[in-house]
Parts: structure tokens; C-alpha cells; sequence
């Protein structure tokens, strides 16, 4: 899959999302499940990689890759896939699904994040790390992927298709809710709220020295390696001006896609394993 080919699966996907809708498929049904620090989002793809369905929920189950709430996580893992069984009309009990983490995550974390996703009665054949998940939805070769969710910024550099170097560090978009909470006063959870639907124009200019810490930390995982662009995905990049101060601060091009919360979790389920 190519840079375009990637960015419309997202729309598409995008649209069955909004619609509460399926397209029609033939074969074997492959599941991505993302467990987000703000968002959990199942993604329903055919053999051949096109979104045939899909749900999400805003959720705080997960932090830095981290599942504090397990109960939490895991009814609302089941309570989506009962919502995207419904729109398909489909039982996906035992399917098999994949799951993904941020780089660097410690291996007992990762069993916990696989041991929710199996708990919905999906069978997990595969755990890959998110920013390398987006790669494969966008069709990524060379550059460097960098992830940027609710609780953490993690990096993947690729070098002819190949991931030759990943990391992760805590700050994310949780970060940017911190400093807006900070500034007016608020609390984080008003401070959520304010991020996602006030004005850009007047969140930006608050948050605009995250997303610098963000590019900073990018440009000192760079160093060393042929990277000729970034790029950005998760649901902290939806600012507008985002990629712009990416570029400012690293000197690199960097390209954000369309709906950059949902490639990651269309990824994860392009690397389920049948």
C-alpha cells in the first residue's frame, strides 16, 4: 500500500466509524484493537486489507502504555466488539486479532495489554509497536513514523521497509491537557474537554511548547540516521500547525495524514496474523 492508497483505507475507514456501517467482504476477517491513553479503537479489515468496520470509545484505562484500569479496559474491549458485531452481523468470538504497544514497553505490560484484548474472547496472534503499525497503512519505506498519543511520543525510524530503531518517551497529548489546566486554572478533566473542543487558535498558542518538547525529542532520536522526512500520527497531531513546528524544530519535511487517530488502529489490524 502507497502513500495515497493509505491515506483513503483511512477515510473510508473513517466513514464506517461515523456512519456505524460495513462494507461487504468475502473470507477471513482480520481485527486490529488500539488500546489508546485517551481512545480504545477496533478495526475491522477483509484479506486484502480494506476497513470493513469499526468502533471507538474515548477511555482513561491506559497510561504511557501502562493499563491501570484492567476491568475497565476489558469491558469496554467487549462492549466495542459487541457494537461492531452488531453492525456487521457477524460473531467475531475467537477471531483472530492484533494488538500493539508503544516501543520500548517493559515485556510484562505487554502481556497485561494482550491479556485484555484476549479477555474479550479475540485470540491475539500478533503484538506490534504502534508507530510501526502506522508505517503499514501508509506504506512507509524510509523516514521516521512517530506516534504521538495521549501518554506518550514514540518513534520508529525505517530504512527500506525495514524498522531499524525504535523509542518512546512520556509525553503526549496528557501533557498538553496538563499545561492548559495549568494556565486557565482548570481542572484536567475541563482541560480535556477545552483541547477537544475549543477554537485551535486559542488552544494552540498554550500548547505550542509540548508539541516543541515533542519535535525536540524526535530530533535527538534522529540524529545519526538518514531521515529525510517525518511522519506524524495519533490523535495529539490533529492541530493544524502541528507538522509546522515539527519542521521548524528538526529542519526535516514532516507529513501528517488524513484522520491521523485512526491509522494506527487500521494498522494493528493490517498486521493481524492468520
Amino acid at each position: 500500500m502507497d502513500w495515497k492508497s493509505g491515506n483513503d483505507a483511512i477515510l473510508e475507514f473513517a466513514e464506517l466509524i461515523r456512519e456505524k456501517k460495513a462494507n461487504a467482504y468475502t473470507g477471513e476477517l482480520k481485527v486490529g484493537v488500539d488500546l489508546g491513553t485517551a481512545n480504545i479503537v477496533i478495526a475491522v479489515v477483509d484479506e486484502n486489507d480494506r476497513p470493513i468496520a469499526g468502533a471507538t470509545q474515548g477511555a482513561s484505562v491506559v497510561r504511557d502504555g501502562i493499563v491501570v484500569d484492567y476491568l475497565g479496559a476489558s469491558q469496554i474491549v467487549r462492549k466495542l466488539k459487541g457494537e461492531v458485531e452488531g453492525i456487521l452481523g457477524v460473531d467475531l468470538t475467537y477471531a483472530k486479532a492484533a494488538t500493539a504497544i508503544p516501543p520500548g514497553i517493559l515485556a510484562g505490560n505487554t502481556k497485561i495489554i494482550s491479556n485484555v484484548v484476549d479477555s474479550a474472547d479475540f485470540v491475539v496472534t500478533n503484538v506490534v509497536d504502534e508507530p510501526t503499525a502506522a508505517a503499514t497503512v501508509l506504506g512507509i519505506q524510509n523516514g521516521a513514523v512517530v506516534d504521538v498519543g495521549g501518554g506518550t511520543t514514540g518513534i520508529s525510524i525505517l530504512k527500506d521497509g525495514e524498522v531499524i530503531f525504535t523509542a518512546d518517551e512520556a509525553t503526549g497529548g496528557t501533557h498538553m491537557s496538563l499545561v492548559l489546566a495549568g494556565f486557565h486554572h482548570i481542572s484536567f478533566e475541563e482541560a480535556e474537554e477545552l483541547k477537544k473542543n475549543e477554537s485551535q487558535k486559542k488552544v494552540f498558542p498554550i500548547i505550542k511548547p509540548v508539541v516543541q518538547k515533542m519535535a525536540s525529542i524526535v530530533n535527538r532520536f534522529v540524529i545519526g540516521y538518514d531521515v529525510d522526512v517525518i511522519y506524524v500520527v495519533g490523535g495529539a497531531c490533529v492541530f493544524n500547525d502541528f507538522e509546522k513546528i515539527f519542521e521548524d524544530e528538526t529542519g526535516i519535511k514532516t507529513i501528517k495524514p488524513v484522520e491521523p487517530l485512526l491509522v494506527t488502529p487500521l494498522g494493528i489490524a493490517f498486521n493481524c496474523q492468520r
